[in-house]
């Protein structure tokens, strides 16, 4: 099983995060922020990953440092739980639609640190408790951690929270499929370097 265990303590923020990629889809995510939550829950069932997450911060400021660094703390779990990412398929691609919305996530555990978040949100600044552009500050923090090559696409959508929605459900389908065991080459690096 590939698990992870992180701890992360600042002036801002208090976190402990478990993650097994290899899990059922269960989750038990307290960040501060009801709305965060439930992304993390549809990443963690979408992408079959087992979640627990209790994240203490200054929320009396507001959620940037939480969001941020739980995005910090899930790319460090990735990253130790795949290890030398022999074996992993190392790329994911999801086009996932979510009523009105459809949205595009495609990513590279490259171990090369790029985000390209194009996703416009209608005028709301927030959805439920949390605003609209910490979603792209959480993907830059997972991206620097994990360093992955990630891809987020809005290709059509009005709706604010199915938007947010559909980025997480496809980002957790996506992340699972790039760290999904290729059997052909289970005791291989997906890469002509020798590293990722």
């Amino acid at each position: 099983m590939r698990k992870s265990q992180i701890s992360r303590k600042t002036t801002e923020t208090d976190i402990t995060l478990a993650l097994n990629v290899d899990g059922k889809g269960a989750y038990d995510v307290k960040s501060g922020s009801f709305f965060f939550d439930h992304m993390l829950e549809q990443f963690a069932k979408h992408g079959s990953f087992d979640l627990s997450l209790v994240c203490v911060g200054d929320k009396e400021v507001d959620f940037h440092h939480s969001v941020e660094d739980v995005g910090i703390c899930l790319g460090k779990a990735f990253a130790e739980a795949l290890g030398d990412k022999k074996g992993i398929r190392r790329y994911g691609d999801v086009i996932l639609p979510m009523d009105e919305a459809l949205v595009l996530v495609a990513l590279d555990f490259s171990g090369r640190t790029y985000l390209n978040f194009d996703v416009a949100f209608p005028d709301e600044y927030k959805v439920g408790d949390l605003d609209t552009e910490l979603i792209n500050e959480f993907f830059a923090a997972f991206a620097r951690a994990a360093e992955v090559t990630l891809h987020i696409k809005k290709l059509y959508g009005t709706n604010v929270h199915h938007i947010v929605e559909a980025v997480f459900k496809a980002f957790g389908r996506a992340v699972a499929e790039a760290c999904s065991v290729d059997a052909k080459n289970a005791d291989r690096l997906p890469s002509t370097k020798g590293i990722l």
